[in-house]
């Protein structure tokens, strides 16, 4: 089959597209066909070498993805093939034609809802809702700032803070950006690139209980002025060091909370599983895909996750 490998670690060029083997489901194995693997920038930073755990080279990237189930392996139960599944990582790599999964990798894809749609599930909207509502404590009638919120993580944010009944504002890099987080429910958006908006945002939100930050080098004390007393700041993302004063901490007894998508324990995966599952089955959560790019173009889709506004999803197509 056709797959992405990383044979060293290193720029995006280092990735090349070629043929290895499609191993045969073993016992309590599944195997899934592939119709589109989504980019993340979590893909990025484990090929650059940079992330904490590394797998051993040569590997196949991708945890992200969605596809039908071609065969299943001895004592699998609830699966079988023809099955529309979106995937929440595998046993071997999404960037490919086919990948092995474990059957708690797998999830029902809805007939309404594409596979490039469901390939961008898994990380962007599960990191969506554990910020949300495990490590922030969102509840109903709270006011949540959602910084990047025109991404797939913070569309997805949105969509499923606004469901939960809290009320929703968010910031975006253009014009577009601004208009597709306003369709997805926000009650207000602000341009983080016109000067002042910080302050504009202030005066309309009184005051915000929860922030969603994606990229906290850039927004973290700004943030702390922003938020209500007892406020929660959860860091998403962030892409370098910055300094910040405590005592924007104290008066107001907020708190900065970190969120690792990695670092949540089987039962977190399972009810967070369990949410995304229920939002998409009832259109509550709608991914957005911005891009569709084949498999040989996945050093391109790995410079535009991190260096583009990519609104919404980049996924690769086999």
């Amino acid at each position: 089959m056709r797959a992405v490998l990383v044979n060293s670690f290193g720029e995006p060029e280092t990735m090349r597209v070629g043929e290895i083997e499609a191993r045969r489901p073993q016992s309590g194995e599944i195997l899934v066909k592939i119709a589109a693997a989504g980019v993340n920038p979590v893909d990025t930073y484990i090929r650059a070498g940079v992330y904490p755990v590394l797998p051993q080279t040569p590997y196949v990237p991708g945890f992200d993805a969605a596809g039908t189930i071609e065969a299943v392996g001895d004592d699998v139960t609830g699966w079988e093939p023809g099955n529309r599944v979106w995937l929440s990582g595998s046993l071997t790599g999404t960037y490919a034609e086919h990948a092995l999964c474990r059957p708690d990798q797998l999830h029902p894809l809805p007939d309404a809802v594409s596979f490039a749609q469901g390939a961008a599930v898994a990380i962007p909207a599960g990191a969506a809702w554990r910020a949300l509502f495990i490590r922030g404590d969102a509840r109903p009638a709270e006011k949540v700032l959602i910084h990047g919120a025109s991404g797939a993580a913070g569309l997805a944010a949105v969509q499923l803070a606004k469901a939960a009944g809290l009320r929703v504002f968010g910031t975006a890099g253009s014009p577009e950006g601004e208009e597709l987080v306003r369709q997805a429910g926000a009650a207000a958006v602000f341009n983080h690139h016109a000067e002042g908006y910080a302050d504009r945002l202030a005066e309309v939100t009184g005051g915000v209980d929860l922030i969603l930050e994606m990229l906290a080098n850039v927004n973290l004390e700004r943030d702390l002025l922003l938020l209500a007393p007892r406020g929660r700041v959860v860091i998403v993302g962030s892409r370098g060091r910055i300094e910040i004063d405590p005592r924007l901490t104290m008066g107001k007894e907020t708190d900065i909370r970190g969120m690792s998508l990695f670092a949540a324990s089987e039962e977190e995966h399972h009810r967070t599983h369990a949410a995304l599952d229920a939002a998409l089955a009832s259109g509550v959560l709608t991914p957005r895909v911005s891009r569709e790019l084949p498999l040989e173009k996945a050093a391109q889709a790995h410079h535009e996750v991190l260096e583009t506004h990519t609104l919404g999803k980049i996924v690769l197509i086999p």
